[in-house]
């Protein structure tokens, strides 16, 4: 895996990490504000290994790391949307937005 691919996944994690603390306010107080937070997904062991040595270079530079756990991530759609229909005005009679 390029490292590219750690940080893109890095991100991800880190969105659904805020949507998760959003959902449960409580995983919030466990946090410092002057840490790094550096996730540990047991699914990707790649993954976890990387983030284990981006936390010992902060560790050996002074910071603070607190470490998020992952067991798993369930799949998501690519989209929340529901009940979409998409109409083209040229296709149907000129009073669309009122059929819509």
């Amino acid at each position: 895996m390029k490292t590219d691919d750690f940080f893109t996944r890095n991100s991800e994690l880190s969105i659904e990490f805020s949507k998760y603390v959003l959902e449960h306010p409580e995983a919030d107080e466990s946090m410092d504000e002057d840490s790094t937070l550096i996730f540990l997904p047991d699914y990707s062991p790649q993954l976890k290994e990387f983030n284990m040595g981006i936390a010992e270079e902060l560790i050996k530079d002074g910071r603070k790391v607190t470490y998020v756990r992952v067991r798993g991530m369930k799949s998501r759609p690519i989209s929340a949307l529901e009940g979409v229909e998409i109409r083209r005005s040229d296709e149907h009679s000129p009073n669309l937005a009122a059929q819509i």
